[in-house]
């Protein structure tokens, strides 16, 4: 047996125990995020360290003490990368404090790592390290342990090569092999980057047709519209909502009670003076004072009459008869009875059920420039797999307020095949515009936002 070695090379000896059990661990280690496990948290077996980072130069922080997911995001996490993108541009192991980052960098030192630091390089590119380990604490790190650290990465170094080698590269060199390839020294009409991005062209540049989807709905075309001829309360409907109506058939009657009592008056008045006047006629015949008072009398008998006529028309006015054949367009008739009218007032439509027309809603955001005769074609609920064919008779220039509250344009298409339709069904509309490359289809609406919410 040999000689147990003296006591100062006791500790020694364990330290160097430690770094070959570390480097065994990491040899065993299954997959790549178990040997950077092995890294921040492990190392600490060798030197006592408060915080521990594994950084690299295409991912960024890999992985920290004491945490099993990394958010990348954090305040934390995007400091200490800032602070080992600096530090990498050497390739040296050296302690690292405060001082040995940009000023912006190292007024928030003392909030996020402690005083003294560590930065051992594991992977090196010419000056610069591509992969390294910072290690921190309060007290500075000896000579002997910054050995011991050193060939402790050196060894994990080498597994974390040997276990990486071969797997997908940084997303930079993806891109490089997709749109580069192998032909980086072809003729560059030939390289496959210039086959992408002539397809990319071609793609972006593909006319496709503007189009707009607005509620809209099937309308009777120059309708009829039936108003109020007199003031007053509506006192009978005399036809049903969609019925079949003749030219001439009364449809409503507006209540002419006031009206009619009025025109009895009148009548009255007018007989009454029509008696004064064959009065005053026979006594003319004996006296001349009463000759000169008949031209006067006659006046008056003719202003009664004229009165007598109109309120006699105007009671004939209350009942309100169809101007055409057709079909009655009115909500329901019971909340029409009794519901005061003023003249003009619309109180009812006739139409002509072989003519309609589409009738559509356009949004203030989503108007588009369309020519007289665009296509139209209307989606209705009820059958959306038939959809009502149009063409473009007019864009109001002036948005209404709907509602709901929102602006919108009033479109107006007529049938294409001239034919029926529905009056009343609604649906979806689609309006086509002209033709625009597919790249601006698909960024039109997101600029437009883009440009409301920013100003640009």
């Amino acid at each position: 047996m040999t000689a147990p070695p003296p006591v100062d090379a006791q500790p020694a000896l364990e330290q160097l125990a430690v770094v070959l059990e570390l480097n065994r661990r990491a040899r065993s280690a299954a997959d790549a995020s178990e040997l950077a496990f092995l890294a921040v948290n492990e190392t600490h077996n060798l030197a006592p360290y408060r915080q521990a980072a594994l950084w690299s130069a295409d991912e960024g922080i890999v992985a920290l003490s004491g945490l099993v997911d990394l958010d990348a995001n954090a305040p934390y996490v995007q400091w200490l990368k800032q602070v080992c993108q600096e530090l990498a541009k050497t390739a040296a192991l050296r302690p690292v404090k405060a001082e040995s980052v940009p000023e912006h960098l190292a007024r928030d030192w003392a909030e996020w790592f402690p005083d003294e630091g560590a930065w051992i390089p594991i992977v090196k590119a010419g000056e610069k390290t591509t992969l390294a380990l910072i290690l921190g604490r309060e007290t500075p790190f000896t000579d002997r342990e910054a050995m011991l650290l050193n060939e402790w990465m050196e060894g994990w170094g080498y597994t974390w090569r040997q276990m990486t080698r071969g797997k997908a590269p940084p997303w930079r060199t993806r891109l490089k092999a997709v749109f580069v390839g192998s032909d980086a020294q072809a003729v560059w009409w030939k390289r496959r980057a210039t086959r992408w991005i002539v397809g990319a062209l071609v793609v972006c540049l593909f006319p496709v047709r503007l189009t707009v989807l607005a509620p809209g709905e099937l309308v009777p075309h120059q309708p009829s519209n039936l108003r109020a001829p007199l003031d007053g309360v509506v006192d009978a409907i005399l036809v049903q909502p969609n019925q079949t109506v003749k030219k001439g058939q009364p449809l409503f009657r507006i209540d002419t009670a006031l009206t009619a009592s009025r025109s009895q008056a009148g009548e009255e008045a007018l007989a009454a003076a029509e008696a004064e006047y064959r009065q005053m006629l026979s006594q003319a015949l004996d006296d001349d004072a009463s000759r000169g008072k008949l031209a006067d009398l006659a006046g008056k008998v003719e202003q009664r009459r004229a009165e007598a006529d109109y309120l006699s028309q105007e009671v004939q006015r209350g009942t309100v008869t169809a101007p055409r054949d057709g079909v009655v367009l009115f909500d329901d008739p019971s909340e029409l009875l009794g519901r005061p009218v003023t003249t003009g007032e619309r109180v009812m439509r006739v139409a002509n059920p072989d003519d309609a027309e589409i009738e559509a809603w356009v949004g203030v955001g989503d108007a588009i420039p369309l020519k007289s005769g665009a296509p139209v074609k209307l989606y209705l609920d009820a059958r959306p797999l038939s959809p009502v064919a149009g063409r473009l008779r007019y864009f109001a220039h002036e948005a209404v307020e709907q509602p709901n509250g929102k602006f919108a344009y009033r479109v107006r298409a007529g049938l294409a095949h001239g034919g029926a339709g529905e009056i009343g069904l609604k649906g979806t509309a689609k309006l086509q515009g002209d033709f625009v490359p597919l790249i601006y289809w698909v960024a039109r609406r997101p600029i437009s936002a883009l440009r409301t919410h920013t100003g640009l």
